[in-house]
């Protein structure tokens, strides 16, 4: 298992790339070689600091001068920046010399230069962020987080088919339940775009072609407290929801942590309950998910949050290896297959 990381992606680069591609080569035992692309000269004088040793013979440096700033312009940047990180770090996926591509920077860039170098799996119009979120019976993905903030219905309606491939593929969901965000859940609410994808889902699922089961229009309390496997939704939606929810739990954990360290009292009760807290820390927090695949390109690619740690960079890269050991692309295009044997074409294709 070969995995390109853009050494030089994120708020904190290189830094916590190194930091969490050590941890990873220690805690990964099929992860056969971490490459590092980035600038070689700024590598080799960090690593050291970081825990990374270049000498390994695990660890490979492949040089890119270029850095994708994480206020560019992706799709741009890409076509402009050849020998960026991102675009080098790609181009070992397309080119079989990597599996997996794993990065913190530029979601953009990453989504462009995924679409662009490794194309879409046939039968899917737009690729999509699925970011998982811990819920009372596992865990909910978010489908899409931020690759598509423009989408059409027909996009959401692949969103569906990848979410219930990938859930029922990797987290062994025999029917995954798959409901639309929206503004209530009763069948004619939500805007123009939500209640044409609604009428394009119900229809589909009428078909008995689904390999998913439609519950209808969910809210953002559903994302927690309800069996929902994956929730539909725009990026632009996507990307609110999820900055939010990560917003909330560290305002929460500060606030806690405040009140449990107000009085010598509380101090001793958060002792004794230290293991409660450790397991809600790692349930909740965004570190122990790292990344999230953007599914629908030909490759596996994790996409991390820009102010990740090296802990999170350690689980992304974890993230990436499970992705390919799990075959998430065989099931999405196994589940493409199926409904078009049943069918004409795939329904998320439009003519022309």
């Amino acid at each position: 298992m070969r995995v390109a990381l853009d050494a030089m992606g994120g708020d904190r680069a290189p830094g916590v790339n190194l930091e969490g591609g050590a941890d990873a080569l220690k805690r990964c035992p099929t992860l056969e070689k971490l490459i590092l692309v980035g600038d070689r000269n700024t590598l080799e004088k960090e690593a050291p600091a970081h825990g990374l040793d270049l000498a390994d013979p695990r660890v490979e440096v492949v040089h890119a001068p270029e850095v994708v700033g994480m206020s560019e312009p992706g799709a741009k940047t890409i076509r402009r920046k050849k020998q960026s990180s991102i675009s080098v770090a790609m181009d070992l996926v397309k080119a079989g010399e990597a599996h997996a591509f794993v990065s913190a920077g530029n979601t953009g860039a990453c989504v462009a230069a995924a679409q662009l170098k490794l194309r879409l799996i046939p039968g899917i119009e737009r690729a999509g962020i699925a970011s998982g979120l811990p819920n009372d019976y596992g865990s909910c993905h978010l489908l899409d987080a931020g690759a598509n903030p423009e989408a059409k219905p027909s996009h959401l309606l692949g969103y569906a088919i990848m979410g219930s491939a990938f859930s029922s593929g990797v987290y062994g969901v025999e029917k995954p339940r798959v409901g639309l965000m929206s503004n209530g859940e009763e069948d004619e609410k939500g805007t123009a775009f939500t209640k044409q994808t609604f009428a394009l889902l119900k229809e589909f699922v009428a078909t008995g072609r689904a390999p998913f089961e439609f519950i209808g229009n969910v809210e953002g309390h559903h994302l927690f407290d309800t069996r929902l496997d994956v929730c539909l939704c725009d990026g632009f939606v996507g990307n609110v929801v999820l900055k939010s929810c990560e917003a909330t739990a560290k305002t929460l954990s500060k606030s806690l942590k405040a009140g449990l360290t107000a009085s010598p009292l509380r101090k001793l009760g958060a002792l004794l309950a230290r293991g409660a807290f450790v397991e809600l820390k790692e349930k909740m927090s965004a570190e122990t998910y790292g990344g999230s695949p953007l599914l629908g390109v030909n490759g596996v690619v994790i996409i991390a949050h820009g102010g990740s740690t090296g802990l999170a960079i350690r689980n992304a890269i974890r993230t990436a290896v499970e992705s390919v050991d799990q075959k998430v692309n065989q099931h999405i295009s196994d589940a493409l297959e199926l409904i078009k044997r049943a069918g004409l074409e795939s329904p998320v294709t439009e003519p022309g």
